[in-house]
Formats: C-alpha cells, structure tokens, sequence
C-alpha cells in the first residue's frame, strides 16, 4: 500500500516547506492583512446582508456539496482512468491533484484550530432578508485565538475555497497550453469559492482561502511538472 501511494506523497515535505518560504510567505501574510481590513471595515458583515437572497442561495449551496466531493472523487477517477488505460500521464496529474487537495484541507485545517473564528449565523442563513437580518449582531469580528478553541470545520481560512484554487491552480500549471483546463478550473474554484462566501463562509475567508490555495497549487504543480514531462515522452 506505501509502495502504490507513494506518488502521492512525492516531495510532500519539500513542498510544505516551500509554501511557506520566501515570496510564498507574504502571499500568506496578504491574505492575513486583507481579512484584517475587511473585517475592520464591515465589508464582511455588508456583503453577509446583501447575500441573503433565497434565489442566491439556492443557487450558490450546490458549491458546498461540490467543494465537499469533487477533492476525494476527481484524483480517485482519474488515477482509475490513468491506470486502466495505462496512459502515466494521467496517474501524474492524479497523484499531483491529491497531494494539492491534501495539502489545502491539512493547511487551512492548521489555520482554523488556531484562529477560532465563529462562522455567520447560520440558523437564518437561508431566505433571511436583509430587513430581518439587519437586526442581527454583527459577529464578523468574531476569532477564538488559541488552540482548537473553534473546531477545524468552520473558521478562517475557508478550506472548501482553499482546496477548490489549490487543485484548479495545479491543473493549470500542469497544463499551461490548454485553455479548457485553465477556464474550467478556474471557474469551479471560483463557484466553490464564492459559493461557500454566502452561505456558510465570510467573504474574508474565501479571499483569504484563494490565496493560500493558490500559493499551494503553484508549489504542488511545479514539484509534479517534471513527472508529468517525463510521462509524456514514455
């Protein structure tokens, strides 16, 4: 079982360690700042107000069973398709989306038991009208600091937007040429991404979750582009 996931694992350490090392850092600490001026702005309470339209909802919920699914189903599908059909290069960009979907849940996951932050309410999160919503308590400012104080389910950073941008942008640097897997990957980042910010995530924790997930899909897809090369000429 090592032996057959070890791809999988292919300069995981390596690629933790560069996520979080000279340029990759201050994509980090954007992503820490600009939550700070949203959340110390009101945006995120705004834009919670002005997102609680049933049609929306309706509409946008789908990315929270998407953003949930499509990270364990897409690599599995793949890497059976890639074996079946004995095509390596196809188990490459198996294995590379699995390590970027790993690696966004385990860092954002890392991020929420420290900062704790109380998600929107939740229990008028469908069809509440802004009127109504208005009288609520603005609990935007709301973080929990310390050591799993708020759980790793909610929080900041968003990990389904985390997870969405780290394998979207993976693909891409997989796969620079192909204009399809550039606008499709994106455009499910961005519906997972968005998506989840009206519903069950601040706007602040799926701008934070795009960066972070960026940053982790550009380490993930430059460590497995040399394998995917060599794959390609076999």
């Amino acid at each position: 079982m090592i032996k057959i996931m070890a791809p999988l694992l292919k300069g995981l350490i390596k690629n933790i360690i560069t996520i979080f090392k000279g340029l990759n850092l201050l994509w980090h600490l954007l992503a820490i700042i600009l939550t700070i001026a949203i959340v110390a702005s009101g945006l995120d309470w705004s834009y919670y107000l002005a997102t609680r339209n049933p049609i929306l909802l309706l509409i946008a919920f789908p990315a929270v069973m998407l953003g949930g699914t499509l990270p364990l189903l897409a690599p599995v599908i793949v890497l059976i398709v890639g074996l079946v059909m004995k095509w390596a290069r196809l188990t490459t960009t198996a294995w590379a989306l699995g390590q970027a979907a790993i690696l966004g849940a385990l860092i954002s996951g890392t991020y929420k038991a420290f900062t704790g932050r109380i998600p929107p309410p939740l229990s008028r999160m469908f069809g509440t009208p802004p009127s109504s919503a208005s009288l609520l308590i603005d609990s935007s400012h709301g973080f929990q600091f310390g050591w799993f104080n708020g759980g790793v389910f909610w929080g900041w950073p968003s990990t389904h937007t985390a997870i969405a941008f780290a394998m979207a942008v993976c693909l891409i640097m997989l796969y620079p040429k192909n204009k399809k897997a550039f606008f499709f990957a994106l455009l499910y980042a961005f519906y997972v991404g968005l998506g989840v910010s009206v519903t069950i995530h601040w706007f602040s924790e799926f701008v934070a979750g795009a960066i972070i997930g960026s940053v982790i899909g550009v380490v993930v897809g430059k460590s497995f582009r040399t394998s995917l090369n060599k794959a390609s000429q076999e």
